[in-house]
């Protein structure tokens, strides 16, 4: 499979992309806030470790085999502002699984931008790639994105009892999922 969406892919609010390197300044802006990186797998970043990382992302605009994740920059529309990043991996292709993520600027949250790029992210596993079943990894404790996978339809499915060192410390890993049957239905 070769696997390029249309870009920029529209939401009501935001055009969701690939990266680019003139992003380097508005993803500084969330990777580098210890609020925003608290729950998510990479450390508190300053602009060289933020430019290592974009120059990865700017590779990631396509998926060609299972393992690979699809990286796309969330860019609020009225004023061109990279405000976040949301992410899909295809995990297999016999078992059409996918893992979502996301991180948002702590300036932004509260506004639903979240949820609408997440929403994108899973209408392309189930309709684009034909995905089965789609799961999102949250460590115990982030509340706000909890209630998000909620509000998207997601259950938890699992809680594994420090199942991740992360950052420092054994943490509980809970995971969220929904099935391309629930997404259809709602």
């Amino acid at each position: 499979m070769n696997f390029r969406p249309s870009y920029p892919i529209k939401t009501e609010r935001l055009d969701l992309r690939p990266h680019r390197m003139d992003d380097l300044d508005d993803l500084l802006a969330f990777h580098s806030d210890p609020e925003v990186v608290r729950y998510v797998p990479w450390p508190v970043r300053n602009r060289e470790q933020v430019r290592a990382a974009l120059e990865v992302k700017l590779t990631q605009d396509a998926l060609t085999e299972p393992g690979q994740w699809l990286v796309l920059a969330i860019e609020l529309r009225e004023t061109s502002t990279v405000i976040g990043e949301v992410l899909l991996k295809w995990d297999s292709d016999i078992n059409r699984q996918g893992e979502l993520g996301y991180a948002l600027h702590t300036g932004y949250h509260g506004r639903g931008l979240a949820a609408e790029a997440a929403r994108a992210m899973l209408r392309i596993g189930f309709e684009d790639l034909g995905l089965h079943r789609i799961q999102a990894s949250v460590i115990n404790g982030n509340t706000a994105s909890t209630k998000l996978l909620e509000r998207l339809g997601m259950h938890q499915e699992a809680h594994l009892i420090e199942s991740l060192y992360f950052k420092g410390e054994w943490c509980d890993d809970l995971i969220w999922a929904i099935r391309e049957q629930e997404w259809r239905s709602k």
